[in-house]
């Protein structure tokens, strides 16, 4: 275990929702719907999420939890070579609270700010804008009560209803008299057939600034959600109906055969991708639109100076490519806007309180921490197939001659500020 001298929070980790958040958490009416409208089930031989009554198939192997898989002490390598006949259960942590907390200490993780997994993926998907408000209630019911077994270490981000920008504003204002709640989940997505650049989400960036709520937006694949509210679905479907032609010489002829030149073509199914691309470029995808198009190009940022927002999960090095590039186009093209667009966008960034997610492996930040380090805050992913220890985190940043001040702000000094929480060292020794 590595010898820690600061404090570590953990700004990007996942809690798995379990059933009893329908049976017990929401509201007795809303029961039936709730289920109707947002469910999860894990079965022996498949999985499926379930979304205004339509069941999306989970494609993965049922046999290896992608979402909770990962558990203190294995690597990378180790999942991978995990037996795909076998059936491996959940992670503890991922559900459990007194296991989540032993998981901490074994990271080397202090603290925690928690996010959803299967509200992350179908909760913005939920059509009826009464019974999402009441799921969303009953979420946060359930992780506040589950950030009540160490309230110094466990925080949360509010699950929030767009479905209806009244019932929104109703549930930040409740949900920020609630000590846990130190964010507000946002998915970067296409909601009801338009995105976060639409007029109809400037009260609630008003409000959220006004709470001093920090926006927690944090991207889901959504592999087996509708295509179109995000990049995941398409990249992953696409693999599917990917063809190639192939053609075949008809019998006994073909110049092979020393006959004609006739050849019947045909089209066969490929064979499927070697990898799953959506978890790859996804988050980045969709990470690098909300950025560009909602903060800079709509002028959020501008607009709410004060708004403090973390955009996790993505990564962190595209942002240097990003501004430079949103710099140009502001200066170059001219843009009708909701509000004139400021053209010092590289200035902007720096002035505005957003920060990204970033991991510790990302070569760009290791060779260049000084660009940074105050715009970035580290998470473990924790339990997903992905996950890094903050021990990981810290012997990588080490090894690249980073600075033990610059590496205490990473991984908890930036946090902190950014979500408004004392830090405590508690894990480790």
């Amino acid at each position: 275990m590595t010898n820690k001298r600061f404090a570590v929070f953990d700004s990007d980790s996942h809690v798995v929702e379990t059933p009893e958040l329908w049976s017990k958490y929401l509201d007795p009416e809303f029961r039936t719907l709730g289920k109707f409208a947002l469910w999860r089930e894990e079965g022996k031989l498949g999985s499926y999420l379930k979304v205004n009554g339509k069941v999306f198939r989970d494609t993965m192997n049922s046999n290896i939890p992608r979402h909770a898989i990962w558990k203190p002490g294995m690597t990378w390598d180790k999942v991978g070579e995990l037996d795909p006949q076998t059936r491996h259960a959940a992670t503890a942590g991922a559900s459990n609270a007194e296991a989540r907390l032993r998981d901490m200490d074994a990271m080397g993780i202090d603290q925690a700010l928690l996010y959803p997994t299967w509200f992350a993926e179908g909760f913005h998907l939920v059509e009826d804008p009464d019974v999402a408000y009441a799921l969303a209630r009953a979420y946060n019911d359930w992780i506040a009560d589950f950030c009540k077994a160490a309230p110094d270490r466990l925080f949360a981000a509010s699950m929030v209803p767009l479905q209806n920008i009244d019932f929104a504003v109703e549930e930040l204002r409740r949900t920020a008299k609630i000590p846990c709640f130190r964010a507000a989940f946002i998915r970067p997505m296409f909601l009801e057939g338009h995105y976060f650049t639409h007029p109809i989400y400037d009260p609630l960036w008003a409000e959220l600034e006004s709470l001093g709520t920090t926006v927690a937006v944090h991207p889901a694949v959504g592999m087996w959600n509708p295509e179109w509210t995000s990049h995941g679905p398409f990249f992953e479907k696409i693999n599917t109906r990917l063809h190639h032609r192939s053609f075949t010489t008809a019998e006994g002829g073909g110049p092979a055969a020393g006959g004609g030149s006739d050849i019947a073509f045909g089209f066969t199914a490929s064979p499927p991708l070697g990898h799953p691309i959506a978890q790859i470029i996804a988050p980045w995808l969709d990470n690098h639109m909300f950025v560009a198009s909602t903060l800079i190009g709509f002028t959020v940022m501008q607009r709410y100076p004060n708004m403090k927002m973390v955009v996790a999960h993505g990564k962190a090095s595209w942002m240097e490519e990003v501004l430079e590039k949103m710099e140009a186009s502001t200066r170059t093209i001219p843009l009708l806007h909701y509000y004139p667009v400021r053209t010092d966008t590289e200035e902007m960034w720096e002035e505005g309180k957003i920060m990204l997610g970033f991991d510790a492996e990302e070569r760009l930040i290791q060779k260049l921490p000084d660009d940074f380090a105050e715009k970035i805050v580290w998470g473990s992913r924790y339990p997903h197939h992905d996950t890094t220890s903050a021990n990981d985190a810290i012997a990588m940043l080490t090894d690249a001659r980073v600075e033990d001040a610059t590496i205490a702000r990473m991984l908890g000094g930036n946090a902190s500020d950014q979500f408004g929480i004392e830090l405590v060292q508690k894990a480790g020794v």
